[in-house]
């Protein structure tokens, strides 16, 4: 999505001082499937096991006006339960003027085996969101600039009070999962209350975003023996992805595929809907191309870089990201699983 369209209008929005609905989006990862409790809140505990994970990206490094998000998650299984539970948390950081979002959000997800190796995971999540953003300290509005020197020192802009006051919100988020050893598809709908995200007194509702992913992985054989003591053989997958999501007026679609060659991951896809404008701006993206590794010991490193094909073109620096997880220990101890089919989504 075009995130300098979102800085632009919401610069618009503060420095005419109005209470008017605006637009925004919520951050996006490249490696989607490797923010799972943030793609769709019927992931947790997806793995049978506890799990712990972090993501950073960067968007636009080369420009005043650059993203930074932070994540962290942790979710498990209960087996008793048939049930997955985690937290996430995320940081997230906007353009020049350093709008600050930080989420704090509960999950919860239900397993129901429906079919022979056919399972169906129900999510729900709620988060609580704090937006923060200096508004004097980052923005000039018009009454601060003096007429007879406006390259000089501003005035004081402190004549508003409340102007600018951190906001925060209950979001409300709904998911689902169905898979099989090979086939995933997930829909899930975030903030489907519409929490009211305004600085100022009205109403500037936070759209609610829906968004759909699937895939299927395709094993291409096995190959030599693992050097472990399992004497297993590596395995290999061709694994082709989309992701789409619709947030307010913009919308946007990941497709393209994941090869693995145990242990290594590469990753190749387009993000952008080229035959969709938005605000008569082309709805292009990013090409990104990833790269990563899974260790034996549970652990799971991914790299990607976006190669910014829309009009800021790549001289913003385009988009770096990494993602790091540790799938822990099984803790059953020897207790049979109720399910022989493990979720085949990719772990970046």
């Amino acid at each position: 999505m075009l995130r300098s369209l979102l800085s632009i209008v919401f610069f618009i929005g503060c420095g005419l001082g109005l209470s008017v609905k605006s637009f925004a989006q919520d951050p996006q990862y490249s490696q989607y499937y490797a923010a799972p409790l943030y793609l769709n809140p019927a992931m947790a505990g997806g793995e049978l096991t506890g799990r712990v994970g972090f993501n950073y990206r960067n968007q636009w490094p080369s420009i005043d006006a650059q993203f930074t998000t932070f994540s962290a998650y942790y979710d498990t299984y209960l087996p008793d339960y048939n049930s997955g539970i985690g937290i996430h948390l995320m940081q997230d950081t906007e353009g020049a003027a350093k709008l600050r979002s930080t989420t704090i959000s509960a999950i919860y997800s239900y397993e129901l085996k429906i079919a022979d190796n056919v399972y169906f995971r129900p999510g729900f999540q709620a988060s609580y969101i704090r937006r923060e953003i200096g508004f004097y300290e980052n923005l000039v509005f018009a009454n601060q600039i003096n007429p007879a020197d406006p390259f000089g020192p501003t005035f004081p802009g402190t004549d508003i009070p409340g102007l600018g006051d951190p906001v925060g919100m209950l979001s409300l988020s709904f998911g689902g999962l169905l898979f099989t050893e090979n086939l995933w598809i997930g829909a899930a709908a975030h903030h489907v209350n519409e929490p009211n995200q305004s600085f100022i007194d009205g109403i500037s509702p936070l759209p609610a975003k829906f968004s759909f992913h699937a895939g299927y992985r395709i094993p291409l054989g096995e190959g030599s023996m693992r050097s472990d003591f399992t004497h297993l053989r590596r395995q290999r997958y061709f694994t082709p992805t989309i992701n789409y999501k619709r947030q307010g007026p913009f919308e946007q679609l990941d497709i393209g595929a994941y090869f693995y060659v145990e242990p290594l991951v590469f990753g190749l896809w387009y993000r952008g809907l080229p035959y969709k404008p938005v605000e008569n701006q082309s709805n292009r993206d990013a090409i990104v191309m990833m790269v990563g590794v899974n260790l034996l010991s549970g652990l799971n490193i991914g790299y990607s870089f976006d190669y910014t094909v829309s009009q800021l073109g790549i001289q913003s620096g385009g988009a770096h990201e990494l993602s790091l997880s540790w799938t822990l220990p099984n803790s059953y101890q020897g207790k049979p699983l109720r399910r022989d089919t493990i979720l085949p989504c990719p772990k970046f």
